[in-house]
């Protein structure tokens, strides 16, 4: 029952791809809602990764937001972690009387909230571990394909992250009852507005944002996080700025590459994330897309009004 309870909660979710603009527009809707934000990206939890992930700290003013900095840099926070404090956050602020404003680009966790998805802690298995380490990306992925459809590129597009998904679906099929659970839940209540951007202002956006970036000194960021001891692999293990920074100064590539191969990276993590919403779209979900190009007062305005007209 209290569960049940709980996925009546209503929220509002700003989506989008990066560099679209969504947090100082998840902003100004908190601002004009009265409202907290929840971060959904997957990298944002990390301590120290301010950066290279796009924190934009400076954004949020008097706002509230949850989920930044809750792990620390070289630790694997996890879908089930994410899950499990975004239901601590949700029922928080609602229970004060704030609106919710779930913000982000990582489709997975935003769209595992908007489902109200559960899942059981599904340990690590050394000897299953131990058999695939030697096989490569698309070995893995081929097992992988083997035992669920998959929907997006999320799970392999590293072999650690593949590792995880192969574990975890190998929990599964032997715990059937936990699976079960996982698997079924009961959708939360939910506006979902969608930051609709031009393919080419994006593009542009995307190199623009990256040069910025580098003269703030996301080099010198990444540096700090491995002088501090957090392994290579685990930087790598982030993907996009980190793992390109990383292997620049690890000496696998120069600078002028490690800019380059990362700008083709992030235009095409864009790309992936646009077919997430997209794909979410025809998996139920209902996403109003609303201008890029609206000041941040119109689109909180029009968000709200939306919001409104559906949550009564």
């Amino acid at each position: 029952m209290e569960e049940n309870k709980r996925m009546e909660l209503p929220l509002l979710a700003v989506v989008g791809p990066t560099a679209s603009g969504k947090t100082g527009y998840a902003v100004a809707v908190a601002r004009m809602g009265n409202g907290e934000i929840i971060s959904g990206d997957s990298r944002q939890v990390y301590r120290g990764m301010d950066i290279g992930t796009g924190k934009d700290l400076g954004e949020y003013g008097e706002i509230r937001c949850h989920l930044l900095d809750v792990a620390d840099a070289g630790e694997k926070y996890n879908l089930f972690q994410y899950l499990r404090d975004a239901g601590e956050a949700i029922a928080d602020i609602s229970a004060r009387g704030k609106l919710t404003v779930l913000c982000g680009g990582s489709g997975l966790y935003v769209e595992s909230v908007l489902k109200g998805l559960r899942l059981p802690p599904v340990p690590e298995n050394p000897p299953l571990r131990a058999s695939l380490a030697g096989k490569s990306l698309a070995e893995l992925t081929d097992i992988l394909a083997g035992m669920k459809t998959l929907h997006n590129t999320t799970d392999v597009d590293s072999c650690q992250r593949a590792i995880r998904a192969i574990e975890i679906e190998e929990y599964y099929l032997s715990h059937p009852d936990e699976a079960k659970d996982a698997r079924q839940a009961t959708p939360r209540r939910a506006t979902i507005i969608g930051v609709d951007v031009d393919r080419e202002v994006r593009r542009e956006r995307i190199s623009r944002r990256l040069d910025a970036r580098l003269e703030e000194g996301m080099v010198d960021e990444v540096r700090r996080l491995l002088d501090s001891g957090v392994p290579p692999e685990n930087l790598i293990y982030y993907g996009l700025e980190y793992k390109f920074v990383t292997e620049y100064l690890i000496g696998k590539t120069t600078y002028t590459e490690m800019r380059r191969l990362l700008e083709i990276a992030i235009h095409q993590f864009a790309k992936r994330q646009m077919t997430w919403f997209r794909g979410a779209e025809r998996r139920g979900f209902h996403i109003h897309w609303l201008s890029g190009g609206l000041s941040r007062e119109e689109f909180a305005r029009q968000a709200l009004e939306i919001y409104n007209d559906e949550q009564g």
